[in-house]
């Protein structure tokens, strides 16, 4: 039987790195971790004055929070998994410094951008495709082959489609036009979804970091197995009680599942519940997460830049559906542990939710 001590420990185990939702990371320690410290911070400081300020025209601050995220992509991912994970290449470090320095490249030239617009120089199409590069370098990076492989059948497509049947060709289009397309407007790299990252979702991810290294996931977790972890099927319960509340502060499912899972899901096949049904309970919880208000998924900052409606509208929308969607999880688990005679943890075991409030 699982003791107060043993689930705290559970609590604040690391999640496994074979788990993680954003590919190989480095590991790194001493002056490299210190460096990517640094941009990371640098980072945080330019969206918080871009929030506050806005001294900056739309397409540079866009172009910078893209080069930002590539530089860090290129310092935290390596460019494969057998390579040495404990310090970071010189050739990832200078790319890191050249794709952050062709991001530069919408504000230090942002008048003759315009003055040309439609009409791009050898040097805009040299700096653009290289930036186009080095995006989709990053992504196979972070998330794997699978989506660049998409895009870039997306772009031969632009390129060569009009050399296919005529059932699926188009008229053509120059280089110029795609390369245009995609690094000089706000229609491609830079569009609607970079917007919304740059100006409303990095504030929240960022406020939502600062709530759970303040121990935010610790106190839900506290309250859920104050609340209800020694009712019938408590463990459950508790997953779906304390993925909903995680579910406030990010807006990532899979985030939700890596902080939250590590801990209910052994703590619920402790008491009896059968291993796919634990994880399809938390991973179920974890996924309405996206549509629990104030912190919601990336769609719901899209929704509301597309639609042109405040946030708080869209965040007034979800309020009843994504009560609806956890009480139904709440209700199917408390069914389960009905017909499975499951019984909660004992309630001398179960932390006082009221002093971890307070606390």
């Amino acid at each position: 039987m699982a003791t107060t001590s043993d689930l705290e420990r559970a609590a604040n185990e690391p999640v496994d790195l074979a788990f993680d939702e954003t590919g190989v990371k480095r590991e790194l320690t001493g002056l490299a971790a210190k460096v990517v410290a640094f941009v990371a911070l640098a980072f945080s400081a330019y969206q918080l004055v871009i929030a506050g300020f806005s001294p900056l025209s739309s397409l540079p601050t866009r172009s910078i929070h893209v080069g930002f995220l590539l530089a860090l992509s290129f310092l935290i991912h390596p460019i494969a998994k057998f390579v040495d994970r404990r310090r970071i290449a010189y050739y990832d470090a200078a790319i890191a410094a050249i794709a952050f320095t062709l991001a530069l490249y919408h504000l230090a030239f942002e008048a003759e951008l315009i003055q040309r617009s439609g009409d791009p120089s050898i040097e805009d199409l040299v700096v653009g495709t290289i930036f186009i590069v080095l995006v989709f370098e990053a992504a196979r990076r972070v998330l794997g082959i699978a989506l660049p492989l998409v895009c870039a059948t997306f772009l031969a497509y632009g390129l060569f489609g009009q050399y296919l049947p005529s059932v699926i060709a188009h008229r053509g289009y120059g280089f110029d036009q795609i390369v245009g397309q995609l690094f000089l407007g706000t229609e491609g790299l830079f569009g609607i979804p970079t917007l919304v990252s740059a100006t409303y979702i990095f504030l929240f991810i960022l406020f939502g970091s600062f709530l759970e290294h303040a121990g935010m996931i610790n106190l839900f977790n506290s309250i859920a197995l104050g609340f209800v972890g020694h009712a019938r099927g408590g463990p459950a319960k508790v997953a779906v009680i304390s993925s909903g509340m995680m579910g406030t502060i990010s807006g990532s499912g899979v985030a939700n599942v890596l902080t939250v899972g590590q801990f209910t899901i052994p703590l619920m096949k402790r008491f009896g519940y059968a291993p796919v049904f634990a994880g399809a309970v938390e991973a179920t919880s974890s996924m309405g997460g996206q549509i629990m208000p104030p912190v919601m998924g990336a769609v719901a900052f899209i929704m509301a830049e597309t639609l042109n409606l405040p946030y708080v509208t869209i965040v007034k929308a979800a309020v009843v559906p994504a009560l609806l969607y956890y009480a139904t999880a709440f209700w199917m688990v408390h069914l389960e542990a009905g017909r499975a005679g499951l019984i909660g943890l004992p309630k001398d075991q179960c932390p006082n939710p009221w002093r971890a409030i307070r606390e």
